[in-house]
């Protein structure tokens, strides 16, 4: 399978969305762990790196330089 390319603050699809509805993530950490915010309800998730690259579908918006 293709490695994903995800930065910090990218907008990004995981394959399950969060229980308020949203699909959409921004990474706020990067790191041996990810932290992730749901952007419909800003609750925060902390995801290690492994299973963060299993569960990630794609990247919707790359963060502005």
């Amino acid at each position: 399978m293709a490695e994903k390319d995800f930065n910090l603050h990218d907008v990004v699809q995981m394959k399950k969305p969060h229980p308020c509805g949203e699909n959409r993530w921004k990474i706020i950490r990067m790191g041996m762990d990810i932290r992730i915010k749901c952007l419909g309800c800003d609750h925060s998730v902390m995801i290690p790196r492994r299973d963060f690259t299993k569960k990630v579908k794609k990247v919707l918006e790359k963060a502005e330089d």
